[in-house]
């Protein structure tokens, strides 16, 4: 059996963390020895990963993590404090060499110079997380695996990632995947070096459990008789909730009996919850929360609306394609190779008056809805036979 070695942050509930619930799912057991390497072995994911694959958590990212996440001047302190004196000087001069050249390799090299190298030999590693600095960088350089391969999840262009890093790093793997053919074609213009390693391999959606997972009863809005809109996606900017909110609001003052529905957490929560103070729409823009199975809210929604700054490839959307939602997406990375604008969703830019105005529509022209629904019907959605495009590279 083949060693494979998955790396993670955590498993929180997100889109990355699904799309390798979604691939464990596939990928046939008696062909591999799976382990999954987790920052923080955390996340409402944990109990979905079948038993047959083994979960470990890297202990040295308790001590590494303060350093990463916290202002140069604190980690200072915390060296002088610890009398880690001898931590002071060459961290300030890789952190400064690394400012000074824009080369974040010099940083990490210097931050995870004590971390020990990887115990085990694997058939092949993938940084799955990608592109993440530190997983990216561990996979890269301390751990043993005939096979490296960094798994790009997000545009590259709206990441923010250290060229000289990843020009480093990248070297040293045999194979960058990448979740859509724009979102390979970003990484290329910002890296071109990668262009002879870089292919597309699509997530994985399983169709038919999608499915099967939606007909779970949840208790949501039975009692409302208006509009009821579902997004899904981690509170944050990039998934752009604050658009959400606005939009929503115009549609209220426009007289639309609509109720709006999020489903997810994250750092954003508190500036969403003011933000729907501020326009009084404390019982029409409803977060409810993480779930692990979003599913039956979105098959209970009238429409599906997608309101990110940017993705790579997005999950949520592709499911609500399987449940046969009328769609409303922003124009993200990834966007048009999911849906044929005005066919079976509808694409506009990521614009509050834009996201209105289509909203409006759907809401106006229930035939309109009936076209789309028809229309994703004979839409082919399911992509677990990618798993036979990893199996084949494995």
């Amino acid at each position: 059996m083949k060693k494979i070695l998955f790396m993670v942050s955590s498993m929180n509930i997100g889109g990355v963390e699904k799309s390798l619930i979604n691939l464990l799912s596939v990928i046939p057991k008696e062909r591999y020895h799976i382990n999954i390497l987790v920052l923080e072995k955390k996340g409402g994911f944990l109990e979905y990963i079948p038993d047959w694959v083994k979960v470990e958590e890297a202990t040295w990212f308790k001590k590494v993590k303060p350093v990463i996440m916290q202002p140069p001047q604190q980690t200072i302190k915390d060296f002088y404090k610890n009398k880690a004196y001898l931590n002071i000087l060459p961290f300030i001069f890789s952190y400064f060499l690394s400012k000074q050249f824009n080369n974040r390799n010099v940083y990490y090299k210097q931050v995870l110079k004590n971390v020990p190298k990887n115990s085990n030999i694997y058939d092949v590693a993938i940084a799955y997380q990608g592109p993440t600095d530190i997983i990216d960088f561990y996979i890269a350089n301390k751990v043993t695996a005939t096979k490296k391969v960094s798994w790009v999840h997000f545009d590259v262009s709206k990441h923010g990632i250290n060229e000289r890093l990843y020009n480093k790093l990248y070297y040293k793997f045999n194979k960058i995947f990448v979740v859509s053919k724009e979102a390979k074609k970003r990484l290329i213009e910002r890296i071109p070096e990668v262009e002879s390693k870089a292919d597309v391999l699509l997530n994985i959606i399983p169709n038919k459990l999608i499915k099967e997972m939606s007909k779970e009863t949840v208790d949501f809005g039975s009692d409302y008789k208006g509009i009821k809109i579902v997004t899904v996606g981690r509170l944050s900017t990039e998934k752009g909730q604050d658009i959400a909110i606005k939009v929503l609001s115009k549609l209220r003052s426009e007289g639309y009996d609509v109720r709006w529905y999020c489903i997810g957490d994250g750092s954003q929560r508190k500036k969403f919850e003011m933000l729907i103070q501020k326009y009084d729409l404390i019982n029409d823009f409803i977060l409810l929360g993480a779930t692990s199975n979003p599913y039956p809210y979105i098959a209970k929604a009238d429409i599906y609306v997608q309101t990110s700054r940017h993705e790579g490839y997005c999950l949520t959307l592709a499911e609500a394609k399987c449940l046969h939602k009328p769609i409303v997406t922003t124009n993200f990375t990834g966007a048009l190779e999911q849906l044929k604008d005005g066919y079976n969703g509808l694409i506009v830019k990521c614009d509050e008056d834009e996201l209105f105005k289509k909203i409006q529509y759907l809401i106006d022209n229930p035939k309109q809805r009936d076209k789309l629904i028809q229309n994703l019907l004979t839409t082919d959605v399911d992509t677990t036979e990618q798993v036979y495009k990893l199996i084949n590279y494995l």
